[in-house]
């Protein structure tokens, strides 16, 4: 069985060190040890998605995620986006938890109501993905939490960056979305037909 070492590797690095193993020895079992929770979800889901079973294994502050290649494996495009009529694919990026710049209390009035009209966009609105401080909305104590969790169980795929969790230690207080790299943003904003930043 192969095996990756991607300690200390910033995100998206240990999902690409991965893929590349798989494109280029093709195992068909794959052993990576990795020393934080948000990269260990990440090369979970990208193997998972690759056609692998995973097993997580955790020894201290290492996480190793073994995998081993299913019998009916299929690989999945990255990200597998829905078939969709006339719909068009509009990804929005939240980089913060406020909505432009002076008084905060307005800026976070503003992106509340912000997320709460998203649905205004109807099947138009594809990904929703929060990076840098925005991280802080699908977390525990958000205004929007309700909202969010609506959207999810609508059929909209929340993306929430795991290098900004880690970075304000708020990774165990995550309530919705799922935990994702910077290599799932790049691919999803090649897939989109639009992207909007806030």
């Amino acid at each position: 069985m192969k095996e990756i070492d991607a300690r200390g590797l910033a995100c998206p690095a240990p999902v690409l060190q991965t893929k590349a193993a798989l494109q280029e020895d093709k195992p068909e079992g794959l052993r990576v040890v990795l020393d934080n929770a948000a990269s260990q979800q990440n090369v979970q889901r990208f193997l998972e998605s690759q056609g692998f079973e995973t097993v997580l294994e955790q020894d201290g502050d290492d996480y190793w995620v073994s995998a081993t290649c299913r019998s009916d494996r299929v690989q999945e495009p990255r990200p597998s986006p829905e078939k969709e009529t006339d719909a068009r694919k509009i990804m929005v990026l939240c980089a913060t938890d406020r909505m432009g710049f002076g008084d905060d209390a307005l800026g976070l009035k503003l992106m509340v109501n912000f997320l709460r009209t998203l649905k205004e966009m109807g099947p138009d609105l594809w990904r929703l993905v929060f990076v840098n401080n925005g991280v802080k909305l699908a977390i525990e104590g958000s205004q929007v939490l309700e909202d969010l969790r609506q959207y999810e169980k609508g059929g909209l795929k929340i993306m929430v960056c795991g290098t900004c969790l880690d970075h304000f230690d708020i990774l165990a207080k995550k309530q919705v979305g799922e935990t994702t790299n910077m290599l799932d943003i790049i691919t999803a904003m090649q897939v989109a037909d639009k992207v909007i930043s806030i």
